[in-house]
């Protein structure tokens, strides 16, 4: 790129970074600034579970082809530092107890096959040749997914899963990572080839036909950086970011917890993969909690209906990671986050359990669960914004929802696409912000279906 050409990052979470290392990296940018008021990676980018898979929903290919393309990126930098990145090849394990969901299971597995995922495999005998996914490693060559419907090879494979259990699909271009790890491999390496981070504040962008600076207060002083491109990835303080150029983003945030407690009993053994329920379900209490809760007119909504999608995966030797999110609100994010609802580790945990019984053990009672969480930054449809806006030299990298770790990889080579002209992939457009002006677009949102959030 021209030594005139002077980019600044607004924001040191995984896209930000995932943008640095792809244009000082992979198109040799000599001057780029990252401008993060805290530590890098450890705003949101830090409370994911880590987690990655090829396998989403319509109505299009473009999401697929977005994820193969940050997967095969992932994969290259686990491969170049010895799988620092602690990449595996699990997959991720949809289960039922519904023969309602049979169907659906089938046309979900045919549909992301047509959508570039991989081949779809039907194991509906006890013979079926169903191959498990090693514990450790991501050469798997299998990708696509396996449905399986024999409830005895499901019991032979998934003993862990709920007897009632009538069908999975095992989606196997997936698994997890150390998000930390790979964000830190990319802005070691971006910092080796000259990417600057400056800790600091942004708190105003020059641009009014074109940007030209970026303000930054830091360490109590203010101070101007020259700027020809202005990259914004501010996470969950994107849509005050981009006000600050006058530009109005289609984005809201809801917040989300995860927990996580040490597994004492190994409920979930420790190879198995991600795990998401298909049923909505009432949580299991015992018949004196649930009378307790009948009474307690503040708790008696812990007896109604709580939502499909509970979802959770063992973490490392002794923990595990559980993931509910039975709430969607629109909220304002704050930091410091608020205090979790009540009974959040309870729910969740009580959730879990339903598709992994052994979790019944601890009763909802188990010693100091860890809650965390963050904001999913999301558009209406549950896809990102990734591109320039109005003004020139401005580009947004925004709204991953759950999805910012694994997609990191192919959104900061497609901002640095945009950003140094760059051949652009089929898919780009799909994430285009400008999309929202096509009348088409804008009708096809009305009928969209579901966005893939977990």
């Amino acid at each position: 790129m021209a030594n005139s050409t002077k980019i600044v990052i607004c924001g040191a979470g995984i896209a930000g970074v995932a943008a640095a290392y792809a244009l000082a990296v992979e198109h040799g940018a000599e001057d780029v600034t990252i401008v993060e008021p805290g530590n890098p990676l450890s705003l949101t980018s830090d409370k994911s579970t880590e987690a990655y898979r090829n396998w989403w929903p319509g109505p299009d290919w473009a999401m697929t082809a977005f994820m193969n393309r940050s997967i095969d990126r992932i994969e290259t930098i686990a491969r170049a530092t010895g799988n620092r990145i602690n990449l595996n090849r699990r997959g991720y394990v949809f289960a039922t107890a519904d023969a309602g969901k049979i169907d659906f299971l089938h046309t979900m597995a045919r549909t992301a096959e047509t959508r570039g995922a991989g081949t779809a495999r039907f194991h509906d005998t006890a013979s079926s040749v169903y191959t498990p996914s090693p514990e450790r490693g991501f050469d798997l060559a299998l990708n696509g997914a396996d449905v399986i419907t024999d409830t005895s090879l499901i019991r032979r494979h998934f003993p862990y899963l709920a007897p009632d259990t009538i069908a999975v699909a095992h989606a196997r271009r997936a698994g997890w990572l150390s998000a930390q790890q790979l964000g830190a491999a990319m802005l070691e390496a971006g910092r080796e080839r000259g990417v600057k981070l400056l800790r600091g504040k942004v708190v105003g962008i020059d641009a009014d036909a074109r940007v030209r600076a970026v303000h930054v207060e830091t360490a109590g002083e203010r101070r101007s950086i020259e700027a020809t491109h202005v990259v914004l990835a501010a996470g969950p303080m994107q849509k005050q970011m981009a006000q600050l150029i006058g530009v109005d983003l289609p984005i809201y945030a809801e917040r989300h917890h995860k927990v996580s407690f040490a597994d004492t009993q190994s409920a979930v053994p420790r190879s198995a993969p991600m795990m998401i329920w298909l049923d909505a379900q009432h949580l299991p209490w015992s018949a004196e909690e649930r009378a307790a809760l009948a009474e307690d007119s503040e708790a008696r909504w812990l007896l109604g209906e709580f939502p499909a999608g509970v979802h959770g995966r063992p973490d490392g030797a002794h923990a595990t990671l559980v993931l509910f999110n039975h709430h969607g609100d629109a909220v304002e994010p704050e930091f410091p986050l608020p205090e979790p609802p009540p009974h959040c580790a309870e729910i969740a945990l009580r959730g879990m359990s339903t598709m992994v019984p052994a979790l019944q053990a601890y009763g909802g009672k188990f010693s100091r669960p860890y809650v965390d969480g963050g904001y999913y930054i999301k558009t209406r449809e549950n896809r990102p914004l990734i591109g320039p806006v109005p003004v020139e030299g401005a580009y947004v990298s925004c709204a991953y929802s759950g999805f910012g770790v694994m997609a990191s990889c192919a959104s900061g080579e497609l901002i640095a696409r945009h950003i140094t002209g760059g051949a652009l992939p089929d898919y780009a457009p799909a994430f285009l912000p400008s999309r929202y002006q096509d009348p088409a677009y804008r009708a096809l949102l009305d009928t969209w279906g579901d966005g893939g959030q977990l």
